[in-house]
């Protein structure tokens, strides 16, 4: 099978300039690579592909589109070096993005420029941004820190939303229903209603039942980005969007032969979920005021302004005693940013900037006793003020079309840790015109959260204000080739990172308390490998590999001797697959019917548990969740001029896998491992009317 596969890929190669090469489908604006695509997200500047010294990735609306995925966390696991988590794939699960093994707080993910990330979590839910507002996708792979300060330390994320366009007026409506009784409708419309000024709005609502028991998801969102194009010198916009969930938190799935438990007539668990009670909201906005011109061939600028505002609130209840908790966690977050670009003389630019942010912290908290009725005396309010102030200067020059150089430097002072000083240093060869050699050398850091820091002395959680910040350094050397007038595009890189004072939430195994502690080391190296080829004979093939060595120093519970003492050991990184492998591969039956069909590899994963043995004997317990494939198919047929009709299955072959672990808290001791599982078999048609 192997030497066919072998063949089979060597045929197509170098077969290639015998083959059809797909004209009709290039006349239609299918996608495909080229190393002068533009990238902004990496310099904060318009950069030629082929400019850019980190790995990059570049998704249009036509990749979006055309994919099987049906969130954006989906859509990105099926790209090199992205590994897409959440906790059991139910309803309002939190869709998490690890860029090469880093945790998801190390990927930072902006909307125009946006920070969405919360800043108590640390975190951004990618699950919640529809893909129908979205124009583009660009993923910077590397550090980010010189430009994007705290967090960025795997890489960024930066989701362009739709604009309207001057020779055309956009609208398409759709709605679509599939299986756990989901359902999902959208409509959006853009326009330029004078020469000047234009808008393009976007508003959906999804539900769904989800696939096990409190599992549900109701979600209301809307979009509006407005523009005023006055001239090359002066480019006006404003982007605001709302987004109310409402969600069930099901946790994790008992172990097999779990009854359904009760107090005073209230049903706490059954064997699909440890919870029936726990629940969730979010309300998010944001407003983005952006300015941006190019006055003059050697000078541009960027002015913006944004404010976010984020509010969750959880509702929770404990199986041990039905004694519980409502918290109330907002975070309200006013930024700004200038920039200047320069470019003093030909080949070279000087890009120089600042950025203020500014959050405030609020956690309010009210216990309940055991029938759900809050307790008089219990409510408690947390605050925190946090700021930073960051100045970058990022230097460039290609003396020749052969090479280019890059460095920079960030000062970042925040308030709660003091100052960071991060350098960026950059290379690019271009020995052929599609032919790329990239390599970078970064420092970046993390400052611990909000919720790190101060979250409240509660049951089973509490904050710790004496943590440090994450620091370290990432390196990464990257090969693009494009083949053939780049029906052909050929990629591989070799990264390293490290990280001293990793932050991770660990639990006492005797008093079951959850709290943040730093880990003396996180470091990984690892590859990546992808290809893309076509249309050839109206096949386009996409193939990608990454494996990850990561390691993580902490400290663990002996198991061999009847002591509460902890020793520093090297492991095996939490949650880090050494194999991640996904394909693509879609085909054009006829000019108005198109296939899609996707694969994604996940290897083991482990997880680490400390557990009480009693008399004051505890131990460090692994658990390996097991490896799993997944796969998914899309049709899509054209009906007439205007009307799209679509099909996906997600997980066809109804697959069980794990993607979390954690611990299912029953009514009585031993509390058992358990896993949070993810979605099986779903199917979904839509009907889409465009014009």
């Amino acid at each position: 099978m192997k030497k066919l596969m072998v063949l089979f890929i060597l045929g197509v190669v170098f077969g290639i300039p015998e083959f059809s090469r797909g004209e009709e489908k290039q006349e239609e604006g299918l996608a495909e690579f080229t190393m002068d695509e533009v990238v902004v997200s990496a310099t904060k500047t318009e950069e030629k592909r082929k400019d850019v010294p980190n790995a990059v990735i570049i998704m249009d609306e036509l990749d979006i589109q055309e994919s099987p995925a049906k969130t954006l966390g989906e859509l990105l696991a099926n790209e090199l070096g992205i590994d897409w988590r959440t906790y059991g794939n139910y309803g309002g699960a939190r869709q998490e993005i690890r860029i090469r093994g880093m945790t998801s707080k190390g990927t930072q993910v902006f909307v125009n420029g946006v920070n969405i990330n919360s800043p108590s979590l640390g975190k951004a839910d990618v699950g919640r941004i529809p893909l129908n507002s979205i124009e583009r996708i660009e993923v910077v792979k590397g550090s980010g820190s010189l430009l994007y300060g705290t967090g960025a330390i795997g890489g960024t994320i930066n989701i362009i939303t739709k604009r309207p366009k001057r020779d055309r007026m956009d609208l398409k409506v759709s709605g679509g229903y599939g299986s756990q009784g989901t359902y999902l409708v959208s409509a959006e419309q853009g326009m330029f209603v004078t020469d000047e000024f234009g808008y393009y709005l976007t508003a959906n609502r999804h539900k769904t039942n989800g696939f096990r028991s409190n599992s549900d998801l109701t979600q209301n969102d809307v979009s509006l980005k407005l523009v005023l194009e006055k001239s090359d010198a002066l480019d006006i916009s404003l982007y605001a969007d709302y987004i109310d969930r409402k969600y069930g938190i099901p946790g994790v799935k008992p172990p097999d032969g779990t009854q359904p438990y009760f107090i005073d007539g209230t049903e706490f668990y059954n064997s699909e979920s440890a919870s029936l009670l726990n629940n969730g909201s979010n309300d998010d906005a944001h407003v983005a005021l952006r300015f941006k011109g190019k006055p003059a061939e050697w000078l541009a600028y960027n002015l913006r302004g944004d404010y976010t505002y984020m509010e969750n609130y959880f509702y929770q209840r404990y199986n041990s005693d039905g004694t519980g908790a409502r918290s109330w966690t907002t975070n309200k977050v006013f930024g700004v940013e200038g920039n200047i670009d320069i470019k003093p003389f030909k080949g070279a630019s000087v890009l120089v900037g600042s950025q203020y942010r500014a959050y405030d912290w609020e956690n309010k908290n009210v216990d309940l006793d055991s029938t759900g009725t809050e307790l008089p005396g219990t409510k408690s309010t947390t605050t925190d003020d946090l700021h930073t102030i960051g100045t970058y200067m990022e230097a460039q020059y290609r003396p020749s079309k052969y090479v280019k150089g890059l460095a920079g430097i960030r000062h970042e002072r925040h308030s709660q840790f003091g100052t960071e000083n991060v350098p960026l240093f950059g290379l690019v060869l271009n020995p052929f015109e599609d032919t790329a050699i990239k390599a970078t050398h970064g420092r970046h850091f993390l400052a611990p959260t909000p919720n790190d820091l101060f979250w409240p002395k509660e049951k089973y959680r509490q904050g710790n204000p004496d943590l440090k910040p994450e620091t370290g350094w990432h390196t990464d050397v990257t090969l693009d080739q494009g083949l053939f007038d780049n029906m052909l595009f050929l990629t591989g890189s070799y990264f390293r990172w490290d990280l001293d004072n990793r932050i991770q939430w660990t639990s006492d195994p005797d008093t079951y308390v959850y709290s943040p502690q730093n880990l003396k080391g996180y470091r990984a190296d690892g590859v990546e490998i992808g290809m893309k080829l076509g249309p050839v004979y109206d096949f386009t093939l996409a193939l990608d590999y990454t494996y990850l060595n990561a390691e993580e120093e902490a400290q663990e519970y002996g198991r061999e001797t009847p002591t509460d003492t902890k020793t520093w050991n090297t492991r095996r990184a939490t949650y880090s697959p050494e194999h991640l492998f996904r394909g693509d591969l879609s085909y054009a039956f006829t000019q108005d019917l198109t296939g899609w069909l996707t694969v994604r590899y996940v290897g083991e994963r482990l997880w680490y548990r400390n557990e009480s043995q009693g008399g004051g004997y505890s131990k460090t317990v692994t658990y390996t969740l097991d490896p799993y494939w997944t796969t998914d198919v899309k049709l899509e047929m054209r009906l007439f001029d205007h009307w799209l009709l679509s099909g996906q299955a997600n997980n066809l072959f109804n697959k069980e896998y794990d993607t979390y672990m954690s611990t299912f808290y029953g009514a009585t001791r031993p509390y058992p491992a358990s896993g949070y599982p993810g979605a099986g078999r779903s199917v979904f048609f839509s009907l889409t009317y465009e014009y």
